[in-house]
C-alpha cells in the first residue's frame, strides 16, 4: 500500500513537471558591453573580512536606460582588451498567470531581473508586460556561450519590442494631464501634469504657455490662480508667519506684492480685484473624547460641528473684516462683475422632511453689508451664478427645485435628486424660469456665464458622453459645441474673452488638453497635450456601441469592448459592468474598472447603461427612485442575454459581472435574481438597505435619492425584500466581496453580513479587505493587489484557472 502511494505521488510529480513549457530565448536587446576595471587591492580583505568578489563588477549599470542594439548570437558579447559588463534584455506579455524559472547558462557572473527586481529561484509572473534583463560580466575576448531558457507553466513568447497589450500599470503609470486654466484675456494658459513611475511615486509639473503660439513661457512651481481682470497670476509665499500673495506677469515673470498678511484659508478674488473673500472656520463645541453625545447622523463626520463664515480682505488697506456671522454655515456662491454684490448661501439641516438639508439665499452688498433675502428654506438647490450685468442669477438644482417648475414628470413621480437642471432667476421680480426642463442631458459641474458674449457655458451628461453646451439666456436656445472628445471633464473660460480651455477623454484614449478661441467653430482648437502619448507602447482593442430594445420598448444603451487580436471564431469569456451610483458609466478612460485592460487578459467586456442613470432624461433617471434595483437589474439581465444571442463568440457559460458602491449592491442583487453569471465581484456593495441607511455616513442622505420618502418602518418591501442579505439563500454564483476597511460611505459591515450569510449557507464566497482605504482604493500598491484580486477571481471561475488566485491567497489549511 505504501509503495502504491509513493508511486502515485511520483506520478503526480512527473505530470506536474511535464506541464512545464520550456522556451529558449534567441533574440535580445543588448546594452554594452562597457569596460570595467578591477579595483586596486590595498589589502586582501575588506573591513568586514571579505575577499574581493569579481561579481561586484556587475555594478549599478541601469537595466534599460542604456543605448541598445539587437543581439542574436550564441557567444557572450565582450571586449577584446578589457573585462566588461552588459545587459541582455527581452519582454514577455502574458495574459494569464504563470510561474517557473528563468535559467542562464554560460556567463560565470550574471544576475537576472524581472521588472527591475533581482530574482533567484521561482519566478511568478502576474498577467502584465514584463521586462526580463540579464546583467553579465564578460572576460576579455570571452568565448563563453550564453543560453537563456524560460521554464514556465505556460508558453511565453519573448520579444524585443516594447509594444504590448494595455495592462494594469498602463492604468496607473505614465504622464497624465490633470488641470487647465486661462488668463483673464485668454492669451495664456496653465496646464498641470502628473507623472507616475512604476511603484507609485508621482511628480507634478506645470507649464505656462502662450495660447496663440503655444510657446512655453515658464514652469511654475504650482497650479496658480489667475487674476480675474488683469493679465497676471498669483503666487504665494510665507514671510515668517505672514502669508503673502504676489501678482506675476506671465510674459516677463516679474512679481509684484499684491496682498500682505492674508488669512490662511481658501479665497475668491473680486472681479474688480480690489478685495478678496476668504472662507473662515469656527470650531463647534467639543465633547468628551471617550464618552460623547452624537447630535444627529452627520455629527459622526469629522468637522461637521465646524461652521464656515465669510470675511472680506481689502487690498488697499489690508483690513480684513467678517461679513457673515451665526450658527449656520455660509459660503460664497458668486460675486457680480462690478464687485458690488455677493451671492451667499447658508445651509443647514432640517430632519423633519425631505430634503434634509436646505438653504437660505442672500445678496449682500460687498461694501455696506446690506442684505437682501432671496429665498429661505429652499430645497433641492445648488449653486448660483450672476449674469454679467448682475440683474439675474442662474441656479442649478434638481427637477424638484422651485416647486417642480422644471420637472417633466407627473406629480406622483419622484425625480432623481442627482438629475441637475438650470433655472433663470430675475432679481427684481423674483420670477423663476426653467431653462433645461425639456433638455435630457444632465448638468455636471459648474456654470460659466461669459462676460465676453453673454452666453452660458456648461458641461452635461448626454447618455454616457459628457459634452460642452452653450445656452442663450435670452431665448433659451441650447446647442452642443463641436469640441473634441467624448468626456469633457475639465473646463475653464477666460473671464474677459471668448476663449475656452478644456480637458477631454476619447472612449479609447487618455485625456488631451485643448484651447479654442471660438468654441462654436469646429476644428478651431489648439492641441496642447495629446492624450495618446500617455499610452506609450500599450496597444488597445476596439470599442463599439451596442444598444438594444428591452421588453418595455426602451432603448438601453451600451458598449462592447473587444481584444486587440479579436478572433470571431473563438469563444471568449465576458465581464459585464454597470453604473455605480446615479451617473452613467461614462467614457472616462482611466477608470480602475477598465474594459480595455480586461480585453488584454482575454475577455470581452459589456458596459451597459440600465435605467436609473442620469443623462438620459428625467423619466429614465427617476427609475432609480424607490425601485431598490429592480428595474436596472431587469435591464442588465435582459441585455446580457441579448448580447450573447447576437454574438456567438461570447461564451454564455462564462460570464462575470462586477460593480462598486451601488454597482456592488447591484452585483449582489443580480445573483438573487438570475443564474446567468458564472462569477461576480462586489466592491463596497450594499447588502442590507436598512443597515446602510442607518450606518453609512451618507446612508440616509443617499436614501433621500434612492428611497425618496420611503423608510424602513414604512416600506419593508424596499428595505427588506429588496436587500440581497434577506435573499442570500438564492445566491449560488461564486461571489467575491471587496471592501476598504475604513470605508465611511458604505461601511465594511455590508460585506461582512453577506460574507457571513453565504458562509453559513455553504456557498462559494471570498472576502478581501483593504487596510486603511475608504470608499475608493487610492494607495498605489494596495490598488495594484486589489485589481489583481478582481482579475484572479475571474480567471478562477471564467477561465477555470485558479493559479493566480492561489498565488495571491494560498490555501491556509485551517
Amino acid at each position: 500500500m505504501m509503495n502504491r502511494k509513493i508511486f502515485f505521488a511520483m506520478s503526480l510529480l512527473a505530470m506536474a513537471a511535464s506541464a512545464q513549457v520550456k522556451t529558449d530565448v534567441k533574440v535580445f536587446n543588448l546594452a554594452g558591453p562597457y569596460a570595467v576595471k578591477t579595483p586596486q587591492q590595498m589589502d586582501s580583505v575588506n573591513v568586514k573580512g571579505d575577499k574581493f568578489d569579481e561579481k561586484s563588477l556587475l555594478g549599478d549599470l541601469a537595466l534599460s536606460s542604456q543605448p541598445q542594439t539587437t543581439f542574436e548570437g550564441c557567444v557572450l558579447p565582450s571586449l577584446a582588451d578589457s573585462k566588461s559588463v552588459g545587459v541582455l534584455s527581452f519582454y514577455v506579455n502574458n495574459s494569464d498567470f504563470t510561474k517557473g524559472t528563468i535559467s542562464v547558462k554560460g556567463p560565470k557572473n550574471c544576475k537576472v531581473y524581472v521588472d527591475g527586481q533581482e530574482v533567484m529561484g521561482e519566478v511568478k509572473l502576474a498577467p502584465e508586460h514584463h521586462e526580463v534583463a540579464i546583467r553579465f560580466l564578460a572576460q576579455p575576448s570571452d568565448s563563453d556561450s550564453v543560453r537563456v531558457t524560460m521554464d514556465m507553466t505556460r508558453a511565453l513568447t519573448p520579444v524585443v519590442t516594447k509594444q504590448h497589450p494595455y495592462m494594469v500599470h498602463d492604468l496607473t503609470d505614465g504622464k497624465r494631464v490633470r488641470n487647465i486654466s486661462l488668463s483673464a484675456d485668454g492669451k495664456y494658459v496653465m496646464v498641470a501634469y502628473q507623472t507616475t513611475a512604476r511603484g507609485g511615486k508621482s511628480q507634478w509639473s506645470y507649464e505656462l504657455r502662450d495660447v496663440k503660439s503655444q510657446r512655453l513661457l515658464a514652469r511654475p512651481a504650482a497650479m496658480a490662480e489667475w487674476m480675474p481682470r488683469s493679465c497676471a497670476y498669483i503666487e504665494e509665499e510665507y514671510l515668517g508667519d505672514k502669508r503673502v500673495l504676489y501678482k506675476v506677469d506671465p510674459v516677463t515673470g516679474q512679481r509684484t506684492q499684491w496682498a500682505y498678511d492674508v488669512p490662511r484659508e481658501g479665497y475668491t478674488i473680486s472681479p474688480t480685484e480690489d478685495y478678496i473673500i476668504f472662507t473662515g472656520t469656527e470650531e463647534g463645541p467639543k465633547e468628551d473624547a471617550d464618552v460623547y453625545q452624537v447630535l444627529e447622523m452627520d455629527d459622526r463626520q469629522p468637522g461637521w460641528r465646524s461652521r464656515y463664515y465669510l470675511k472680506r480682505y481689502d487690498i488697499a488697506t489690508g483690513l480684513c473684516q467678517r461679513i457673515t456671522f451665526g450658527r449656520q454655515t455660509t459660503y460664497l456662491s458668486d460675486i457680480s462683475q462690478d464687485g458690488k454684490k455677493l451671492l451667499v448661501v447658508s445651509s443647514y439641516s432640517r430632519l423633519a422632511k425631505r430634503p434634509t438639508e436646505v438653504q437660505d439665499v442672500f445678496i449682500i452688498d460687498a461694501q455696506t453689508l446690506k442684505t437682501d433675502t432671496l429665498m429661505q428654506c429652499a430645497g433641492f438647490l445648488g449653486g448660483g451664478t450672476f449674469s454679467p450685468d448682475g440683474s439675474q442669477i442662474i441656479f442649478t438644482g434638481t427637477p424638484e427645485a422651485f416647486d417642480r417648475i422644471g420637472c417633466q414628470l407627473a406629480a406622483d413621480v419622484t425625480p432623481s435628486m442627482t438629475e441637475n437642471e438650470l433655472f433663470l432667476y430675475d432679481i427684481a421680480t423674483k420670477q423663476v424660469k426653467p431653462l433645461t426642463k425639456d433638455f435630457d442631458p444632465s448638468l455636471t459641474g459648474g456654470v460659466n456665464w461669459s462676460a465676453a458674449d453673454g452666453m452660458v457655458y456648461f458641461r452635461a451628461e448626454c447618455r454616457d458622453y459628457v459634452y460642452l453646451y452653450q445656452l442663450n439666456p435670452k431665448n433659451g436656445r441650447i446647442q452642443r459645441l463641436p469640441v473634441n472628445g467624448d468626456n469633457i471633464y475639465r473646463l475653464d473660460m477666460a473671464s474677459h474673452a471668448g476663449t475656452v480651455a478644456y480637458l477631454s477623454y476619447k472612449t479609447m484614449e487618455p485625456a488631451s488638453a485643448y484651447v479654442t478661441t471660438n468654441p462654436a467653430k469646429k476644428g478651431s482648437e489648439v492641441l496642447l497635450f495629446d492624450g495618446c502619448k500617455a499610452l506609450g507602447d500599450a496597444e488597445l482593442g476596439t470599442c463599439e456601441d451596442w444598444n438594444f430594445t428591452n421588453s418595455k420598448g426602451d432603448t438601453v444603451y451600451g458598449r462592447l469592448y473587444l481584444p486587440k487580436d479579436f478572433d470571431a471564431t473563438k469563444k471568449y469569456p465576458m465581464i459585464v459592468y454597470y453604473y455605480g451610483g446615479c451617473s452613467p458609466t461614462s467614457r472616462y478612460f482611466e477608470s480602475p474598472y477598465a474594459p480595455q485592460y480586461w480585453n488584454s487578459l482575454g475577455y470581452v467586456a459589456y458596459i451597459i447603461e440600465p435605467s436609473g442613470a442620469t443623462g438620459f432624461g428625467q423619466e429614465w433617471a427617476s427609475r432609480h427612485v424607490n425601485t431598490a434595483g429592480r428595474g436596472p437589474a431587469e435591464d442588465i439581465i435582459e441585455g446580457t442575454k441579448k448580447i450573447c444571442e447576437a454574438h456567438p463568440f461570447i461564451n454564455k457559460e462564462k460570464i462575470g459581472c462586477m460593480g462598486a458602491s451601488y454597482g456592488g449592491f447591484m452585483t449582489q442583487y443580480l445573483q438573487t435574481q438570475t443564474d446567468i453569471f458564472a462569477a461576480a465581484v462586489s466592491h463596497a456593495g450594499i447588502a442590507n438597505h436598512t443597515s446602510y441607511w442607518g450606518q453609512g455616513y451618507w446612508g440616509y442622505n443617499y436614501s433621500e435619492v434612492s428611497m425618496a420618502n420611503s423608510y424602513p418602518w414604512s416600506h419593508r418591501d424596499l428595505y427588506v425584500n429588496q436587500s440581497p442579505l434577506f435573499n442570500a439563500d438564492k445566491i449560488h454564483t461564486p461571489l467575491l466581496l471587496l471592501h476598504g476597511d475604513a470605508d465611511t460611505n458604505v461601511p465594511l459591515v455590508e460585506s461582512l453580513q453577506m460574507f457571513t450569510a453565504l458562509k453559513l449557507l455553504g456557498r462559494e464566497v471570498a472576502l478581501v479587505q483593504v487596510k486603511g482605504e475608504n470608499h475608493h482604493i487610492l494607495d498605489y500598491s494596495k490598488k495594484e493587489k486589489w485589481l489583481a484580486t478582481q482579475m484572479a477571481w475571474f480567471a478562477r471561475w471564467l477561465k477555470d484557472d485558479p493559479s493566480w488566485w492561489d498565488a495571491l491567497y494560498p490555501a491556509k489549511g485551517l
